[in-house]
């Protein structure tokens, strides 16, 4: 099963340097909704099976056109919402930087907890937990290997992207993951598979179309030894 984490469009939060955290009404800014547009032709003839997404509402923007042109009805799961920052939600980033737990969650994440709110790893337990009961539905109702959308928020999708690389947590801010950006990562029995991170350029249509019988016997949960003969 093959995950497509769809960070959220830049939000006017985003614009504003603001901490928007679980903030009700956080639009997304002209930018966002052009990205949100974009995407449409971004992931383009890609049989996308479902769409799952965050409560919040640049969430909901960033997956409206999509979800009208595949004509899907998106699930929202409350397991993708964003990082309860507590009573860091709505702060100004430039005030944060000054509070000790700033270091903490630059160094040892997964010791952060958000005065009020919750912590890095209780984040990353729920969102990977999220993906696996997703990927497992979606292979009984369709007895195969399909694409579906998890639109989510940077601090999630960069929590399921360092497990899914085997990453402890703590190294989990090596990785950047834009506004509007796909990452994306093909679950097996034996091991995920990360095929992209922060995407946010060209169609995605070639890299993930299905490739042809390799007319050798690796197996498909297999890495190729010596790397893709592509």
């Amino acid at each position: 099963m093959t995950v497509l984490l769809l960070r959220h469009g830049r939000s006017t939060s985003n614009t504003a340097h603001v901490l928007a955290g679980r903030s009700e009404g956080v639009d997304l800014d002209d930018k966002g909704r052009q990205q949100a547009v974009e995407l449409v032709d971004r992931i383009g003839e890609l049989p996308i099976r479902a769409v799952v997404r965050s409560p919040q509402l640049r969430c909901r923007l960033t997956v409206e056109p999509l979800a009208g042109k595949l004509g899907v009805e998106p699930i929202v799961d409350d397991r993708f919402a964003e990082v309860d920052y507590g009573e860091w939600t709505g702060r100004k980033l430039g005030e944060l930087v000054k509070e000790p737990l700033w270091s903490v969650v630059q160094a040892h994440p997964s010791a952060a907890v958000f005065p009020g709110g919750e912590g890095l790893a209780e984040v990353q337990t729920r969102a990977v937990a999220a993906v696996r009961e997703h990927d497992a539905r979606l292979a009984e109702e369709h007895g195969a290997d399909v694409l579906w959308v998890a639109c989510t928020h940077g601090d999630v999708i960069k929590s399921v992207v360092a497990d899914a690389l085997g990453l402890h947590l703590d190294g989990f801010q090596r990785v950047s993951v834009d506004p509007a950006s796909i990452s994306v990562i093909r679950y097996t029995t034996l091991r995920p598979f990360v095929l992209h991170v922060n995407h946010t350029g060209a169609p995605l249509t070639s890299a993930l179309t299905p490739a042809p019988p390799s007319g050798d016997d690796t197996p498909a949960d297999d890495a190729v030894v010596g790397g893709s003969t592509d």
